[in-house]
């Protein structure tokens, strides 16, 4: 295989499709990692908190310095592999997530675990650019580069939901670090096959690295999801203006970099192409309503309708089966309607799941809700999957790492966007709705912090008292994802038709 060329050689160069095969199934490993992790660690907070005693200001910080971390190096990271090979990259960032997960598993104090979460972001921004830049690589055939695109989006489904019910299985059993365990399998499993199977490549000529440029990025992307995820968790405290700040102003200062730089990070004439621009906003949109329905759709399956996390996670099944069905046959759609036809009716067609969660009721069955779970996902994992393709393919081989941690960076700020926006949207109808309930203060205020919260106070007070405040919270909380669900619905819409007009340009 070729190891200084900026791109691997395809079939008729001498990698054959079972070649390919099994590249994609090493690649596709890191992506379940990724996507198990990321869910499974709400169910462990229980526990772990028991057994740590974190402060709330700690708990935070070892729920999100994982995301933070990870967001704010991509960029840098798509970079580093162009240069020093993305294989090489991918088993490295695999190795540390390895060490940080069993780290993670026997953290014995709070900072311990905080500091093994942030390398396991480190580890994770070296896994995700380089797998899509591999496959960027290694598939130049059009049909086959966006199937594999399609088996890699459909990890995430996969570990999204797999995730969740390991995660119960094992805390049902074992202490709350074996959750972090489940990772190490899989990393194990790419250490020992990656070198045998995934071709190397990188940049042959990628110019000096500027390290500006990547403080820049980072200075960019930490404070602006630190900021939205402050919002989502705390409302706008004091903190979100000056992070936002912060973000837009570096980001300028990178975007004026990249212009002069004669290699810059990042090709910003790239986001001059109408069809370039539509790609990257469907994909973060297409994230912003994922982590929005997320966000209070387990919320209302729980607290609302009153079903345990495991019964919880396992109504998500269908949903997701729906997502992956349509992500399998999004390059099918491809060939035959076009690359903009599916992003734009995948748009669409997750507009109208989030116009379905806008009927839910506190008393509605479960049909409704999973019917438009099923229609959110298949929509938006139809649209998602082409975007990145199209995203990946618009840039040149040798700078497919770049190209990747673009895409990764508007993934991770649609998780965000969505957490954060859509989130208080939802938190503001909720707390405005409980103002007038006529309850003790003390009760009202701990209701208000979260539904959660409302349904341990409505306990506590008992009586009818108690049962009037948790159908209050519950319709409140209900009417909030009504209204959040509209917006996302606005906002999807939207980007369709901007995605329908560049079809028909």
């Amino acid at each position: 295989m070729d190891t200084t060329t900026g791109s691997v050689p395809g079939p008729a160069g001498g990698l054959t499709r079972g070649q390919e095969n099994r590249a994609l199934v090493a690649l596709a490993l890191p992506v379940l990692l990724i996507s198990m992790d990321a869910t499974i660690l709400g169910f462990a907070v229980p526990r772990l908190s028991e057994d740590l005693e974190p402060t709330s200001a700690e708990l935070l910080w070892i729920i999100d310095i994982y995301s933070f971390v990870l967001s704010g190096l991509l960029i840098t990271m798509g970079n580093v592999g162009d240069r020093i090979g993305r294989r090489r990259l991918l088993l490295y960032g695999a190795a540390a997530f390895s060490v940080a997960s069993v780290a993670a598993a026997f953290a014995p104090t709070p900072l311990a675990l905080i500091g093994a979460r942030a390398l396991l972001g480190v580890a994770g921004a070296t896994l995700m650019p380089s797998t899509l830049s591999l496959i960027r690589n290694i598939f130049m055939d059009d049909r086959r580069r966006q199937f594999a695109v399609a088996v890699w989006a459909t990890m995430f489904s996969v570990g999204a939901v797999v995730g969740p019910i390991i995660g119960g299985l094992l805390l049902e059993h074992y202490w709350w670090g074996s959750v972090f365990l489940v990772g190490v399998p899989v990393t194990t499993a790419l250490l020992l096959i990656g070198p045998r199977v995934i071709p190397e490549s990188r940049d042959p000529d990628p110019g000096p690295f500027d390290i500006l440029s990547s403080a820049l990025s980072m200075a960019t992307i930490l404070p602006l999801v630190f900021g939205m995820k402050t919002v989502a968790e705390r409302g706008w405290a004091t903190v979100v203006a000056p992070s936002v700040v912060i973000g837009l102003v570096a980001g300028w200062a990178f975007v004026r970099r990249q212009r002069v730089l004669a290699v810059p990070m990042i090709d910003l004439s790239l986001f001059a192409v109408p069809k370039f621009r539509v790609a990257i906003t469907g994909n973060l949109l297409t994230c912003v309503g994922f982590a929005g329905s997320t966000f209070f759709v387990t919320q209302y399956l729980q607290l609302v309708l009153g079903l345990s996390p495991t019964r919880a996670a396992l109504q998500l099944l269908p949903g997701a089966a729906a997502g992956v069905i349509s992500t399998m046959s999004a390059p099918a759609m491809t060939r035959r309607f076009g690359t903009f036809a599916v992003i734009t009716t995948g748009l669409a067609t997750g507009a109208f799941g989030f116009l379905l969660l806008t009927q839910l009721t506190v008393g509605s069955s479960l049909v409704p809700v999973t019917v438009a779970l099923m229609i959110v996902e298949g929509g938006l994992c139809a649209a998602i999957t082409v975007a990145i393709d199209a995203i990946i393919s618009s840039v040149p081989p040798e700078k497919a790492g770049a190209g990747a941690s673009v895409s990764e960076t508007a993934n991770e700020l649609g998780v965000a966007l969505g957490t954060a926006v859509l989130g208080s949207i939802l938190t503001a109808t909720y707390r405005r709705q409980l103002d007038d309930i006529a309850v003790p203060a003390v009760a009202l205020d701990e209701a208000r912090e979260t539904l959660g919260a409302a349904h341990v106070a409505a306990s506590d007070l008992g009586g009818p008292m108690g049962d009037a405040l948790r159908s209050a919270a519950d319709v409140a909380f209900t009417d909030g994802l009504r209204l959040a669900s509209a917006v996302a619905a606005v906002l999807l819409a939207a980007v369709s038709i901007a995605s329908w007009r560049v079809s028909h340009r």
